[in-house]
């Protein structure tokens, strides 16, 4: 659990890219509780409790590079975007020139090692999400689906410090990402199935009351549920949901304690 301002190294912003962003608003609204004031001439705020989590905006935009899929980018918080950049490329990643973001902050396009995509945020006057991350709608977990898992696991720990801890499941390698001692997220490596369906990426998981409504009321407002409501043993229940505009993303209820 996340309450407050994110420390360096933790995931502090989503950005939603899709289709109908205006229908989309509508779909996560109902869905997810998030209220979405508009930003003239650009996008959208996303909030949940009053708190902002993230934006949301037209994938099919002049701004927006020509080919982008429905998808939400995360951003992780940094001390120095353009010293981000440079280790990522020292690391084995690819990073695009740090550039600012008038009165937010400034940022860097990154890719780790395995392609997949993140952005490294020096935040300005815009600090990041400070929602407690166990609310109805907020973003709550981060996971990497990669290709080579030990190697994302090595690039990770030295670009953000983070404590990268195995965990034994069966027929899968998936570890903990913490930051000091709070778990944040996750590494996976990705089976044949899946490595024929999807390139490596980040996806992110948002807390819900109760998964199997976050699955039937998805399908009630258009979208369509990818992953079927499944245990995670010792934490909770989770699904993988698809909105109606193409955009992935996860809902987890947590285990009562």
């Amino acid at each position: 659990m996340t309450i407050g301002n994110r420390n360096v190294g933790d995931f502090c912003w989503i950005n939603i890219m899709t289709p109908e962003p205006a229908k989309a608003c509508e779909f996560f609204g109902a869905l997810l509780g998030w209220t979405t004031p508009e930003m003239p001439g650009m996008g959208y705020h996303v909030q949940v409790g009053g708190r902002n989590i993230g934006g949301l905006f037209d994938v099919v935009s002049p701004r927006t590079p020509n080919g982008m899929p429905p998808m939400i980018g995360v951003m992780v918080k940094v001390a120095s975007a353009d010293a981000t950049e440079e280790k990522v490329r020292a690391l084995g990643g690819t990073s695009k020139p740090a550039f600012d973001i008038p009165g937010a902050g400034r940022m860097s396009v990154c890719f780790d090692p395995n392609g997949a995509e993140f952005d490294a945020w020096e935040p300005h006057n815009l600090k990041g999400t400070d929602v407690d991350s166990m609310l109805h709608g907020a973003p709550t977990w981060f996971e990497t689906l990669t290709t080579d898992a030990n190697r994302a696991t090595e690039f990770y720990s030295k670009l953000f410090g983070w404590n990268i801890e195995l965990m034994p499941m069966p027929d899968v390698s998936y570890s903990y990402i913490k930051l000091g001692d709070n778990p944040i997220g996750g590494i996976m490596e990705m089976d044949a199935a899946m490595r024929a369906a999807m390139k490596p990426h980040w996806g992110v998981y948002f807390a819900v009351n109760n998964a199997d409504d976050a699955a039937s009321n998805a399908v009630r407002l258009g979208g369509s549920v990818c992953i079927p409501v499944r245990p995670i043993p010792g934490v909770g229940r989770f699904c993988g949901l698809i909105s109606p505009q193409g955009v992935m993303f996860y809902g987890i209820e947590y285990a009562a304690k």
